[in-house]
């Protein structure tokens, strides 16, 4: 029996719902401990990708997708707070800050799932 099974019963949403409560509050401890701005906003965007390449890497349930990778991965990571540093960069006339650190972000991220499905494959 692994750990999800009670929960499977539970309709989707509420096991999105209840993934999402738990990467809200990972993302707002993170943004804390890094004192937020892109450092925070680098970190949480790496740490979800990593733990979603190692999720899809894994044989796993559909609830588990629910709460693990569109609930918690979903809150965890911000895709917003990225587009709008970059947006600000480019609006303030900063074009290349905005480049450097929207292609570093993707690769970074791209990276991560890349790390996550290999960490997989270790075990």
């Amino acid at each position: 029996m692994t750990a999800l099974e009670p929960f499977a019963a539970l309709p989707v949403p509420v096991l999105v719902g209840l993934g999402g409560t738990l990467g809200a509050l990972a993302r707002y401890g993170v943004d804390r401990a890094l004192s937020g701005g892109r450092r925070s906003t680098v970190a949480v965007n790496v740490l979800g990708s990593v733990a979603l390449g190692a999720l899809v890497a894994s044989p796993t349930s559909a609830a588990a997708v629910a709460v693990f990778g569109t609930g918690f991965c979903g809150a965890f990571t911000t895709f917003s707070s990225f587009a709008v540093s970059v947006a600000e960069d480019a609006t303030d006339g900063e074009r290349g800050r905005a480049v450097r650190y929207a292609l570093g972000t993707l690769l970074a991220a791209l990276l991560g799932v890349a790390v996550g499905g290999g960490l997989v494959e270790l075990v």
